[in-house]
């Protein structure tokens, strides 16, 4: 018997096909109910998987047992080599991380958000006035795609002409979390080997030399955006490496997209499916905040995350070897009736919303969780005052990725709607 899997357990959370009509929700719900953790074969080994609130937690505050240094933050292994050239920011540990950490954190705070809140609002008002004028349509593709990347690359310093190639590459990088790639190993004029790439997409490639030609032109030229603040900066008297740089701009335009535009897919669904809660939020603006933690957790946007245990320990109960795999699943721990009243059901006016999809807490909590808020919040207020109301979610296409929870396209029908009076 393998790593003490339960013979009688015959469940693979792993499986990306699986994910093509949804997340396995009553596979979670057994492995939850099951005492201790459940060994999930995978690629000629495995790992254990965490599934309920409370061990998440557990494992995200505690880098020195349960590390992202040691191997890799996805399921598959890395050789040692790939590891290096495709170590960011997310497969550190502190001290490292603090330092790269450091380098955007102030990029990220609330006091932040604020400066970027009226960019975001431009943006949001001027796609929602397309999806009135059509009204309704691909939901990813006139809202939800547009709107996080327009926001992201204007941080960063990306030309806004360039904002529909940032969307192809993200796109393409997440197809590697998939069972195909639609794209050859040699696109965008990449030559090196997909092993030592990020998703093992040549995709990574093209925002690997997008970023380097921008880094160069911000040595020279620095303007007010967090390219120019990356290539300036000096940390622990020197200033960030070519990889390090190429490494921290792929994890910025992918992460600073993909999970905020499927959490405004998957909340712009719900509230289709259930139309009393945008009832109950077009009557009471003032739960837009509970709306956006509640669409958060809905949503749990990235699957999971691995650790590898640094040290032989113990958790819920199971005994873990130094070296095992030891993989985060958010979206379960998100619908964890231990900790959260009727998990099964969407409610924006849930009260301290305990929702972890932006990670367990410790060093690793996403960077962006203000910014993802934020943007959120804005297109909520944006669609309450034109009077929006989604009336249907049609023609869903999912992503067969157990990574990201993505949704490459979905019909939404609106009505009510109406452009906002402007003064």
């Amino acid at each position: 018997m393998t790593r003490g899997a339960d013979p009688a357990i015959q469940i693979d959370i792993a499986d990306a096909n699986r994910y093509a009509t949804g997340i396995p929700w009553d596979d979670f719900a057994a492995l939850r109910e099951r005492p201790g953790l459940h060994w999930n074969p995978y690629g000629g080994s495995g790992f254990w998987a965490v599934t309920r609130h409370a061990d998440v937690c557990e494992v995200s505050r505690h880098p020195e047992t349960f590390s992202s240094a040691i191997g890799h933050v996805n399921l598959w292994d890395l050789e040692a080599d790939a590891l290096e050239a495709r170590r960011s920011i997310l497969e550190h540990d502190p001290p490292a991380h603090t330092r790269l950490r450091r380098v955007v954190s102030k990029a990220f705070t609330p006091r932040q958000m604020r400066q970027y809140e009226e960019r975001t609002r431009e943006i949001a008002d001027e796609l929602l006035d397309i999806v009135i004028e059509r009204g309704g349509g691909d939901w990813v593709d006139l809202v939800a795609a547009p709107l996080p990347i327009r926001v992201i690359i204007a941080i960063l310093g990306v030309p806004p002409e360039d904002a529909d190639y940032m969307v192809e590459l993200s796109n393409h990088l997440v197809e590697g979390t998939t069972e195909s790639q639609s794209v050859p190993p040699d696109a965008y004029g990449n030559t090196t080997p997909l092993r030592l790439l990020p998703f093992g997409s040549p995709a990574a490639w093209g925002l690997y030399e997008y970023g380097a030609k921008l880094g160069d032109q911000r040595l020279v030229h620095p303007a007010d955006d967090l390219v120019s603040h990356l290539v300036h900066a000096e940390v622990g008297g020197d200033r960030l490496t070519a990889a390090e740089f190429r490494n921290f701009f792929q994890v910025l335009v992918f992460g600073g997209n993909e999970t905020t535009r499927t959490a405004i897919t998957h909340g712009t669904i719900a509230f289709a499916d259930h139309p009393d809660q945008w009832d109950r939020l077009a009557a009471d603006h003032s739960l837009v905040p509970n709306a956006v933690e509640e669409i958060i957790r809905w949503a749990s946007p990235i699957l999971h995350m691995r650790r590898t245990t640094a040290v032989d320990t113990e958790l819920a109960g199971t005994a873990i070897s130094a070296g095992d795999k030891v993989v985060m699943w958010y979206p379960s721990a998100n619908r964890d009736e231990a900790t959260f009243d009727r998990p099964d059901e969407f409610d924006i006016g849930r009260v301290d919303n305990a929702q972890i999809a932006f990670g367990g807490g410790g060093p690793h909590f996403c960077l962006g969780a203000f910014l993802a808020r934020m943007e959120l919040r804005v297109l909520l207020e944006a669609m309450l005052d034109r009077g929006i109301r989604p009336a249907g979610a049609s023609d869903l296409v999912r992503i067969p990725s157990n990574f990201v929870h993505g949704v490459a396209s979905v019909n939404i029908s609106v009505n009510g709607a109406s452009a906002p009076v402007r003064a």
